[in-house]
């Protein structure tokens, strides 16, 4: 994971563009506190492109593996990427037949992909997460694009003089472009300025329900593959476990992956796995996160901090992340803390449990889908709109301090292998007990040789903004009251009439976002849509009472969450199989 800008079709001189490109990549070089490097490209006359990669080494961790790349094969073609091609070993020995390789990076693959598969179709062979510029000197002409759902940030714009500036985030290019956009998943744009759509698979078509069966064994051995693929690397990695099912599976299944000798921690400078969790003192997400990681025998660290600390974050947070969306701040905050002490130990690569719930319907609202159809195609409207939410927060709130996050649960082919299931099999009175995710947690059990303990892997789910303490959300409303007046508050709708704070926290949120990122464009890059427990808008129509208590907090959800609340409160540390199925049973909703 590194950060990357570019400005093509730049008029000036050599001197003067590469300047631009270094003061503005600097903006964004706490994504790549390891090294930098800029090339000028000079294609007519006063007319350059010019590419800055600022570099976060994971892979190939010598100098060769310093970006932007030249070919070795061609040196017209020169390239640069942020983000991982988790299949790069498994084609390298395909394309080492007829390419010549400088390095071991998986980025040096990108070239000999563009030469073997042409503009435009390359896109389709680049199988991880990614931003990627490509410029072939041969031809005058580039490539830059973003990956199948979004995990890598890239925003674009261009310039009065019509250059084309692109950039790993927000910052970096704001202030430079007369409109600021973020550069949409899935797609890439060339030398023509016209953005295409690179990635179309079947599940993008809300008029397709598929009909596919559910095979439990199946699902396991593929998104233990995923795992396997997403874990490679060179550099030291950790585990962010919140406690809930879908991080404690990824951490179960590295674990396994361990005993078998699929991972050689020596080899990357480890002697155990290092897992991470955050809270406020006594939260729920310490106390199962650190249950998993005993029950694994992983090196675990479980910070807490005060909702005081927490608040005195929050500029710094938006300043990072790049919005003002109430639920991306609240769970970005604690995440952000989380990765300074992380970068503390040394540890450059999490991998985490993001995308489970976009797949298998896994947030608590879900409960309402009145009919498999419904519920399918909330399911596309989450996968197209999570990297201006959850994707963005782990991503940037991490590579503040140079942490990059894996997660597999977005792994392309696994998402087209999930999307393709019945979505009947995945409604919440599909099973008995009835409980969201219920094929994903079924397909995960196994009492013999478990890869959760069973009180985790039956665990109802929390949104991280509530697991790490509930007192969190209702601290930031406290502040957020305190520091906006009624009078100021009145008057939202004057000094914000694109996208107008519904509340004062929204207020407080957008004043410091403002600040930053004046800009109306900037304003529309961040998702302003009404919710109710991260659900799309158009899933308010489900119930009356969803549009009577727009929340995003999975407490609005009041008829599921207390209810689950009251069992599990209830419970001691030790439970038995008695207490569990006691647990199951209640979820019958």
């Amino acid at each position: 994971m590194c950060g990357i800008l570019a400005i093509l079709n730049v008029k000036g001189t050599e001197v003067s563009v590469r300047a631009k490109a270094y003061e503005l990549s600097r903006r964004i070089r706490h994504r790549g506190p390891d090294r930098s490097k800029i090339i000028v490209l000079e294609i007519s006359p006063g007319l350059y492109h010019v590419i800055s990669h600022e570099r976060l080494g994971l892979v190939d961790l010598s100098d060769k593996g310093r970006q932007p790349f030249r070919m070795v094969d061609d040196e017209n073609i020169i390239f640069m990427q942020n983000g991982e091609l988790y299949d790069y070993w498994d084609v390298r020995p395909m394309l080492e037949k007829k390419y010549g390789f400088s390095s071991n990076s998986d980025t040096e693959i990108v070239g000999m992909l563009y030469k073997e598969y042409g503009a435009g179709t390359f896109w389709n062979h680049l199988n991880g997460m990614f931003a990627t510029v490509l410029i072939d000197m041969s031809k005058k002409s580039f490539q830059a694009g973003r990956d199948h759902i979004g995990i890598i940030p890239l925003y674009y714009g261009y310039n009065e003089d019509g250059s084309l500036f692109l950039s790993s985030e927000l910052k970096g290019i704001h202030d430079q472009v007369v409109e600021v956009r973020q550069f949409p998943p899935g797609h890439y744009i060339d030398e023509t300025y016209e953005i295409k759509r690179w990635y179309n698979p079947i599940w993008n078509n809300f008029d397709h329900i598929p009909t596919g069966a559910i095979n439990f064994q199946e699902l396991r051995d593929k998104f233990v593959e995923v795992v396997r693929r997403e874990v490679q690397g060179d550099a030291p990695f950790g585990l962010f476990i919140s406690g809930g099912v879908d991080s404690s599976i990824v951490a179960g299944i590295v674990a396994k992956l361990i005993k078998r000798g699929e991972i050689d921690l020596s080899k990357r400078g480890m002697r155990k796995v290092h897992s991470f969790c955050i809270g406020l003192e006594g939260s729920p997400d310490l106390h199962y996160a650190k249950k998993v990681a005993d029950f694994h025998g992983f090196e675990h660290h479980s910070f807490t901090y005060t909702v005081d600390e927490g608040l005195d974050y929050i500029p710094e947070v938006i300043y990072h992340t790049e919005t003002f969306n109430n639920t991306t701040i609240r769970a970005s905050t604690p995440m952000y803390m989380m990765c300074r002490r992380i970068k503390a130990l040394g540890i450059k690569i999490c991998l985490t449990g993001e995308g489970s719930d976009e797949l298998f319907g896994g947030y608590l609202y879900f409960h309402k889908a009145p009919n498999r159809v419904e519920f399918h195609q909330e399911l596309i409207r989450k996968l197209h709109d999570l990297h201006k939410y959850d994707l963005l927060r782990a991503n940037k709130a991490c590579l503040a301090w140079g942490i990059e996050t894996r997660p597999p649960f977005m792994n392309k082919q696994w998402i087209e292998y999930v999307m393709q299931i019945d979505p009947k099999y995945k409604m919440i009175n599909a099973f008995e007990p009835q409980m969201e995710k219920y094929i994903l947690r079924k397909a995960f059990e196994d009492l013999e040789h478990p890869f959760v303990p069973q009180e985790i892997l039956w665990r109802q789910k929390e949104q991280f903004s509530d697991g790490v303490g509930y007192s969190w959300r209702d601290g930031i409303m406290k502040r957020a009251n305190y520091l906006i007046s009624d009078q100021e508050f009145s008057q939202a709708s004057i000094k914000y009439p694109i996208s107008t704070p519904r509340n004062k926290e929204q207020y407080w949120f957008r004043q410091i976002y403002s600040s930053y990122f004046p800009s109306e464009s900037a304003v529309l890059t961040v998702p302003f849509a009404r919710s109710i427990a991260c659900s799309t808008e158009k899933a308010l129509e489900w119930d009356e009472a969803f549009k009577k208590n727009t929340d995003e907090s999975g407490r609005a959800v009041l008829a599921v969450h207390n209810d689950a609340i009251k069992v599990i409160t209830q419970l001691d540390d030790d439970r038995s199989t008695e207490d569990i199925s006691k647990v199951q049973e209640h979820f019958q909703l």
